[in-house]
């Protein structure tokens, strides 16, 4: 087995007629049984970095390996369970929470076979673990954000990946709701024995939900623990983002650390 789950090295990747890389030498390595957060802006090659991992584009240079292997093969042998963005078409479907766990078990089984006894077993095991058995048999289309987030993350794992990646998991969510997603990333995990990786730009699903994070504006800015992050640095990653709203600025990071006004008058 390789030392590293995901192993990034000096990955550029540019879409076509694009005037700068969308990633642009970023070397990366998540351990196994690591819950990595990738923090950064809307356009900052989050999403591009995750479709790197699944093997659905190429780098222009560089090396991705996951679990051992390429990308594609990986994939292939249904080692990477991917949710992603919530679609808002998948709840028109006349399917029971239920059923939609099965399409993850499905894969690859001819429309005519019945789910075997242990597919069975493991779309069991995947409403268990996120604790979806009490809404199981409710329509899909019926449920709460939170809800419908862990029926697609029990979709995921009824293929029993190894590796689980989630894009933007809190869209949607309350307040709540996302508190008690860092719970149930963490009890997922430690259940399946799964390496995950969590891509936002919200900095509280992140912090709350991941043992390690890296920040990714195009490049990679660092990649620590969460207690690791520093003023400078999200200022650095989101500085394109502040820009829109507030014009070119200047943040001092030890500054803004230093705040004695109890009314955080700024």
């Amino acid at each position: 087995m390789s030392e590293h789950a995901v192993e990034l090295e000096s990955v550029t990747y540019t879409y076509r007629g694009a005037d700068a890389p969308a990633l642009e030498r970023v070397t990366l390595r998540v351990g196994h049984g690591e819950r990595l957060g990738i923090l950064g802006p809307n356009g900052g090659g989050k999403s591009t970095l995750l479709k790197l991992i699944l093997g659905l584009v190429q780098p222009q240079s560089g090396t991705v390996r996951v679990l051992g292997s390429t990308p594609a093969e990986a994939r292939r042998a249904r080692l990477v369970g991917y949710v992603s963005q919530r679609v808002e078409a998948e709840l028109n479907f006349p399917l029971s929470a239920r059923q939609v766990v099965c399409l993850g078990a499905s894969l690859g089984v001819p429309p005519w076979r019945s789910l075997g006894g242990g597919a069975q077993r493991a779309v069991e095991d995947a409403i268990e673990i996120v604790g979806a058995r009490a809404y199981a048999d409710k329509h899909i289309g019926s449920l709460s954000g939170g809800q419908v987030q862990r029926v697609m993350i029990a979709r995921a794992l009824a293929a029993r990946p190894k590796l689980l990646l989630l894009d933007e998991p809190t869209i949607g969510i309350d307040p709540a709701g996302q508190q008690q997603f860092a719970g149930l990333l963490q009890h997922v995990t430690e259940a399946m024995k799964l390496t995950v990786i969590v891509v936002s730009h919200d900095l509280r699903t992140i912090t709350a939900g991941c043992d390690a994070v890296a920040c990714l504006a195009r490049a990679l800015h660092t990649h620590t623990t969460p207690a690791g992050l520093t003023p400078g640095v999200l200022a650095e990653v989101f500085r394109h983002d502040v820009a829109a709203i507030f014009g070119d600025v200047h943040v001092d990071a030890h500054a803004a650390a230093a705040c004695r006004d109890p009314s955080h008058r700024h």
